[in-house]
């Protein structure tokens, strides 16, 4: 699965439905390279799309379970990955990663407003 198919299934995993659009923007891509995107996407059972109950001309890109299934066996993954890799640091690094987690934290909200844009 490419960079670009993992984060937007995460990106809808977060924010739930979005417009194609939307999506494009968010991830960086062009509308007609993130429709192409989700049409693989859906073909593959991680995504369908829907109306909007607010507005029956808008069509909403939405997670399955299958796709939400995907996003949660990745993070569980990178959880992992990261739990050895802290088990190879000395006491002192483990100290000083956990004194940066506050300011990473604020990292990853900045980073994460940045690149859901406005909501809908």
């Amino acid at each position: 699965m490419s960079l670009t198919s993992a984060a937007t299934l995460a990106t809808l995993d977060r924010t739930g439905p979005r417009r194609i659009t939307d999506l494009a923007a968010v991830e960086g891509v062009t509308q007609p390279a993130m429709t192409a995107l989700v049409r693989v996407m859906e073909e593959s059972g991680l995504v369908e799309r829907r109306g909007d109950a607010s507005d029956k001309r808008v069509t909403l890109v939405c997670l399955t379970e299958a796709g939400a299934s995907y996003v949660r066996t990745r993070r569980q993954a990178g959880v992992h990955a990261f739990e050895r890799l802290i088990g190879e640091l000395t006491g002192d690094e483990v100290e000083a990663l956990a004194a940066a987690l506050p300011a990473l934290k604020h990292l990853a909200e900045l980073e994460s407003q940045d690149r859901e844009g406005p909501k809908r």
